[in-house]
């Protein structure tokens, strides 16, 4: 199941808490996306933010 379906199924039955206890974990288990060192500077971060935009945005664009 979906992280997305155990969502929904957790609003819809509200009462079962094995679920939802399955669901906190599932949100909580995830590590961030991405980590920045702490050495970077905000100029820096800004710029990789953005070079993993750009990435993204030629991955989805039609060839």
């Amino acid at each position: 199941m979906s992280k997305a379906e155990l969502r929904a199924y957790v609003i819809a039955h509200q009462d079962d808490q094995e679920a939802f206890y399955a669901l906190a974990d599932r949100l909580t288990a995830k590590p961030p996306s991405a980590t920045y060192p702490a050495s970077m500077t905000p100029e820096e971060i800004h710029k990789a933010i953005l070079d993993i935009i750009q990435q993204k945005q030629r991955r989805r664009s039609p060839s």
